[in-house]
Formats: structure tokens, C-alpha cells, sequence
């Protein structure tokens, strides 16, 4: 009964769905390309047998990466079927493909258009990123007899509260998948809770990924060049430039008030990188800072030489974070700073490039939490005091390669994840390249060896 009402509600949202598209195709056209394969109309020919793979954004589409490499390792014929459900998803996830590979829209999630969406695809089974679970999708795939499985899986206590309020919808959709396999032990506890039956515990994808080395080493060689330490802002949201803004704004008013020779005179400040976290916002963020009176150089204008002289440089590309990681001699870490979860700091690590974070960073806790005590990360309470610190760690250049030597060993200790998740995904398609495993397994087991 609950699920039948749920789906007349997703129907009649319908119209607002296209509305909305609309609006966000103004500013990214990417949300008006193939429209009807929201509503489960494909034209694109499909050959059955693919494996599905839904990676929501673009944060889910860079994990399914990592995981569709070690699958193709593993298994050279691979086919694959990718899904999303945001503009830059499906952007990033055009790299991914390979002839006979083929991409499309996650449909609304009614059930004639999920219905529609595997008549037309015949997936061999689905792999959900990270945290998708949708009700109709999850009967269909039962019903349809296609295995789907949740993968770097995590669910933060938000997310949990929300899935006990909504437990008869969400529970049965949990407990009719295939597998579910946990970036964490604090993850399982929750999925489980929720309803699913968790297979493994492998750890997170993302700290299997490897840097762009071109990228890494042309940030660093720009680094170089720089007169001045730089500090970097690293995907940014809203909300939170407009705090950074006023703490600038107070450094230079202090500065103004203080001689530079008192004990307590700010220090001098570094070269501020701000990289936001949403393409559209790109311009929005470029005339707040203007707005501000400070001056602007955007990577978009860089060139081969690097940024020109300003008071403020912004990241305004997709793909390259490894570059300005590179640049920057240490980073605040998105999100972190209003509750809003915080983003990932697994790139910054494996890029070497210290991070300063806020008190919010429930959807990534285990991994920051690890992170502080491996002394990659340094926590603040405010925004005024993470800039504080990332000032004084640019500006030391030995605390600064110790935090940098510490994350390079933090990312290098996670790794494994791809290996293990590759495996389980073939030993259940039972594929030969699999490896024979039994039970849950742990990262940090037996299960961490690499496929042999």
C-alpha cells in the first residue's frame, strides 16, 4: 500500500520533474539532452547482457571508474551500461565508455518507466553507487530476476533517520538487494538497520583512484613559480564563499589596524585559490568575489602560464583537481564549513596537499576522522579559524611537508577497495576471473590481498 502511494506521488510529479529540468537546463544543457529517457523512453539500440552501473553524480561517477577499471582488468569483454542522474555525471561518465559500451538516464523512479527501462536494456545485473535506492527500481530489478547490489556503500545517520521514518517504503527496497558492500564498519552498522544484508566491509573506492601525474606535476610546477604560499578552497558551496569573503575581508581590516610588527598582526596573506564546487556557480562565485573589491584571474583565462597576478585565482574546469591540488599548499575542505557533510578529502590526500576542515563532514566521517589522526587533517570549529590555520600551515614550509608526508601515507594505507569489490561483483555474475570467497569480509583481512 505505502509503495503504491509512494508511485502515484513520483507520477504526479512528473510535470514539476520537467519543470525543473528546464530550469537547470538553462544553465547547464546538459539536463536537456534525451529528455524522455527520464520517464523510460530510450531510442539508442541496447544488446542484452550488459552490466548496469548508476552513478548519481559526478563524486559517484569518478568512484565507478575506479570500479569499472579493475573490472576490466579482470574481465577484458566487459559491457557496460551507464546511468546518472546530473549533467556532470553523465559528462564525466562519456570517458568511461568503450565501443559497445552504452549510456543513458536513470529513469524517474515510477513503475512503467523502471518497467520500461529494463524491457528495453536487459541488464545482466545493477550496480548501484554508493547510496541510490530507489523503491520501484529495486521491485522491478526483483521482479525482472536482475541481481542489484550497492557498492562503496555508505549511509550517514541523516540518511538513516530519514530511511526509519520511511521504513516500510525503505526497508523492503534495502532488503531486496542482491549485495551490499560497505565502505565502512560504522556504514554496514547503519545499512543494516535500515534493512539491507551487508556482504563486506571493502572500504571506499576513491582512495584507489590515482592522481592525473600531468596534472599533479603542472600544479606543482606552477606552485613553483609562485611568489607567495597559496591557499586553496577546494569545492566550495554555497553559502560558504560568501563567509570566506567576510573572514578576508576582516584579515585586511586587521591588517590595516595592526602594525606588522606586534606579536599579534595576522600574518601576510598567501595567494587564495577558490574552487567551487557546482560548474553553474562558476560566474555566480566570480562576481561575489569581484563584489568583494578583489581582483580575479579564472583558470579559464590561465592558459599554459599559469595564473596571473590577482588577489583571488578560481578554478572554474572540471577534471582538474589534481592541478590545483598541485598548486596549493594546503586546502579547506568544502562543505565542511556549514552543515552541509563536507566533501571528499581522499584526492587531496593522494595529491599530497594537507586539508583544513569545519565541524560538518557527517558524510564522509570515518575517512575524516582517520584522516585527523593520521595528521593529513587538522579540524576547526569556524571558517575564520580554518583560514587561520591554513595560513600558518603555508607558511611553514616544515609543518606543511609533514602534513603532506602524512596524507601521502594515510591515502597509500587505504587502498584495496577496487581489487575487492571487483571480485565480489564477479564472483556473483559468476564469472571465472573471480576469486572464490566466502562470507563477509573486511578490509583489512585476508580480503585485502590483490586478485591473483
Amino acid at each position: 500500500m505505502i509503495r503504491r502511494f509512494y508511485s502515484l506521488v513520483m507520477r504526479g510529479a512528473q510535470p514539476l520533474l520537467r519543470r525543473k529540468l528546464r530550469r537547470r537546463g538553462e544553465a547547464e544543457p546538459g539536463y536537456l539532452e534525451a529528455v524522455d529517457e527520464r520517464f523510460g523512453y530510450y531510442e539508442q539500440p541496447a544488446v542484452p547482457g550488459a552490466l548496469w552501473v548508476h552513478a548519481v553524480s559526478l563524486g559517484e561517477t569518478r568512484a565507478a571508474a575506479i570500479l569499472v577499471d579493475a573490472l576490466r582488468r579482470l574481465d577484458p569483454s566487459l559491457r557496460l551500461l551507464l546511468t546518472h542522474g546530473t549533467a556532470t555525471g553523465r559528462a564525466e561518465g562519456a570517458r568511461l565508455l568503450r565501443d559497445g559500451d552504452v549510456q543513458a538516464w536513470l529513469p524517474w523512479d515510477t513503475p512503467q518507466a523502471v518497467q520500461r527501462f529494463l524491457a528495453h536494456f536487459r541488464p545482466s545485473a545493477g550496480v548501484l553507487m554508493e547510496t541510490e535506492v530507489w523503491p520501484n527500481l529495486a521491485e522491478a530489478c526483483r521482479g525482472a530476476r536482475v541481481p542489484l547490489v550497492l557498492a562503496n556503500a555508505r549511509l550517514s545517520d541523516k540518511s538513516l533517520r530519514q530511511a526509519l521514518r520511511m521504513k516500510r517504503l525503505a526497508r523492503p527496497a534495502y532488503a531486496s538487494l542482491a549485495a551490499v558492500w560497505a565502505q565502512t564498519e560504522a556504514d554496514a552498522q547503519r545499512l543494516a538497520r535500515a534493512g539491507a544484508t551487508v556482504s563486506g566491509v571493502f572500504g571506499n573506492l576513491k582512495f584507489d583512484a590515482e592522481p592525473d601525474s600531468r596534472l599533479l606535476a603542472q600544479g606543482r610546477a606552477w606552485r613553483q613559480a609562485a611568489t607567495q604560499p597559496v591557499v586553496m578552497f577546494a569545492s566550495s558551496r554555497e553559502g560558504e564563499e560568501a563567509e570566506f569573503l567576510r573572514v578576508l575581508a576582516a584579515r585586511r581590516e586587521a591588517s590595516r589596524a595592526t602594525p606588522t610588527s606586534t606579536p599579534t598582526a595576522p600574518t601576510a596573506d598567501p595567494a587564495w585559490l577558490l574552487v567551487p564546487r557546482h560548474p553553474q556557480r562558476f560566474d555566480e562565485v566570480a562576481a561575489l568575489v569581484q563584489g568583494a573589491g578583489l581582483s580575479v584571474v579564472r583558470r579559464s583565462g590561465w592558459g599554459d602560464q599559469g595564473p596571473g597576478p590577482a588577489q583571488v585565482w578560481i578554478g572554474d574546469s572540471l577534471g582538474e583537481m589534481p592541478l590545483y591540488y598541485g598548486l596549493a599548499d594546503v586546502a579547506l575542505l568544502g562543505g565542511s564549513f556549514l552543515p552541509l557533510g563536507g566533501q571528499n578529502l581522499i584526492e587531496a590526500a593522494a595529491c599530497g596537499c594537507p586539508v583544513v576542515m569545519g565541524p560538518h563532514t557527517f558524510n564522509f566521517a570515518e575517512a575524516a576522522d582517520n584522516a585527523q589522526a593520521a595528521g593529513a587533517a587538522v579540524r576547526v570549529r569556524t571558517l575564520e579559524e580554518g583560514v587561520r590555520q591554513a595560513v600558518a600551515i603555508a607558511s611553514d614550509p616544515r609543518r606543511r611537508g609533514q602534513h603532506a608526508e602524512a596524507a601521502l601515507r594515510f591515502a597509500d594505507a587505504h587502498r584495496g577497495a577496487a581489487a575487492r569489490t571487483a571480485q565480489a561483483l564477479l564472483q556473483l555474475l559468476g564469472r571465472p576471473q573471480a576469486t572464490e570467497r566466502t562470507g563477509i569480509q573486511r578490509a583489512g583481512d585476508g580480503s585485502r590481498r590483490s586478485p591473483g
